[in-house]
């Protein structure tokens, strides 16, 4: 009732200081008050404040990223965005794979055990972050129970490759993970001391023309290409420190070769987990990395 008595642009300001939940249950109480918390303005400062602490996205709730290259005032067909509803459809308090008795990683495992049914499911792991960060992701994942607890190695083996390490979610449930990298490990060394970058030999080029201009194309060398066809779905290891440079072009090149179709089933699922080496390492938010891989082109099922 003390807040009917103040002018709509004082309102507005006193609504900027609740949290989106509190706004939610203030437009429950009146006609009045349910027409006054939907201001796009009042959103869209929600939506760019809140996005870059989001801990996860995924195919369903990415925001188009017109919203954030276009002012506020620009319109698109004739109407302004729906704010509230990008913000209430891509925060992870609004999506439902966040209900996990292990918070941190629900997400990640709720992904994964929704979109791939088999008994023990195989995933193929590869990408930057396994090999340019300070602190080595599979190590971390070896030897840190509260994360993932390690189940063995399977007999099952892919020429070349090896057989991967299993592990097991909190549930008991299992899957094997296949870790690729680049190149060998001296050279994935040195490319860290020296702060360079290692020649990916997991790829190779093939150039094409469209139209006028020239294309480059990715394809998996044989062994690699044997893995991509047995694994159920992919883990890819983004690079996330803000100070580094990221080539995210090429790093969707390599993307688009290991989930090609014609290596296996279309709609295998991609998780991208975005790192960086310690805590005090300032981290591109993970909606940032998802609009710079471009993962809104893919078709099957993706999160990062």
């Amino acid at each position: 009732a003390a807040l009917n008595g103040f002018q709509i642009d004082v309102q507005l300001n006193i609504m900027s200081f609740l949290s989106p939940q509190d706004l939610c249950h203030l437009g429950s109480t009146s006609c009045y008050w349910r027409a006054a918390v939907q201001d796009p303005l009042l959103w869209r400062y929600f939506l760019l404040r809140d996005l870059p602490s989001w801990t996860s996205v995924d195919w369903k709730s990415l925001p188009d990223v017109e919203i954030f290259n276009k002012a506020f005032s620009e319109v698109s067909d004739n109407a302004l965005y729906d704010y509230m509803a990008v913000y209430k459809r891509s925060c992870p308090q609004g999506r439902r794979s966040l209900k996990s008795s292990r918070p941190r990683y629900g997400a990640v495992t709720s992904f994964l055990q929704s979109l791939v049914t088999q008994a023990e499911p195989r995933f193929a792991m590869f990408g930057p972050g396994l090999e340019e960060l300070d602190d080595s992701l599979v190590q971390k994942m070896m030897t840190c129970p509260e994360i993932l607890l390690v189940a063995g190695l399977p007999h099952r083996q892919i020429h070349g490759i090896g057989s991967g390490v299993s592990f097991q979610f909190n549930n008991g449930q299992k899957f094997n993970i296949v870790t690729l990298y680049s190149t060998t490990s001296v050279e994935r060394r040195r490319a860290r001391e020296e702060q360079a970058v290692a020649v990916n030999k997991m790829f190779y080029q093939e150039n094409s023309v469209v139209g006028n201009q020239q294309a480059v194309h990715y394809s998996v060398i044989a062994q690699v290409r044997k893995v991509c066809e047995v694994v159920d779905g992919f883990i890819y290891v983004a690079n996330a420190e803000a100070h580094r440079e990221h080539d995210r072009q090429e790093e969707l090149a390599h993307i688009l070769a290991m989930i090609d179709p014609a290596l296996g089933p279309p709609n295998r699922p991609l998780l991208v987990l975005s790192c960086v080496s310690h805590v005090g390492v300032k981290r591109i938010p993970c909606v940032y990395v998802a609009h710079q891989l471009q993962l809104n082109l893919l078709r099957q099922p993706w999160m990062v």
